[in-house]
């Protein structure tokens, strides 16, 4: 479906056919993100259920609210990096004299 919306649109995978050929390394692409992100949240769900049974580490969160706040933290800083680039912009256009304000 994708990749018939590139082919109708006129965009193309460079190095890649377009039709088939897009469709099916378009695939192969999501395929190899998912199981990599799978393993990943895996390993940082288990890792401190591991750390504590086999290491006895004190270790206060679980391996989901791990997960959740970092994912919580790093929206937040995107929101930040956001803020400060919008008040950069508004400094730029009040300092322009073409601008109508």
């Amino acid at each position: 479906d994708t990749a018939d919306n590139l082919k109708k649109s006129g965009a193309f995978v460079p190095g890649i056919r377009p039709g088939e050929h897009t469709a099916k390394y378009m695939d192969r692409i999501l395929t190899r993100l998912t199981v990599w992100g799978a393993m990943y949240l895996t390993l940082v769900c288990l890792l401190p259920e591991f750390l504590i049974v086999q290491y006895n580490v004190p270790f206060y969160f679980g391996g989901t609210s791990l997960l959740i706040v970092v994912v919580v933290m790093m929206d937040l800083m995107g929101q930040i990096q956001s803020h400060l680039l919008t008040h950069q912009y508004e400094g730029l256009i009040r300092k322009n004299p073409l601008s109508g304000r």
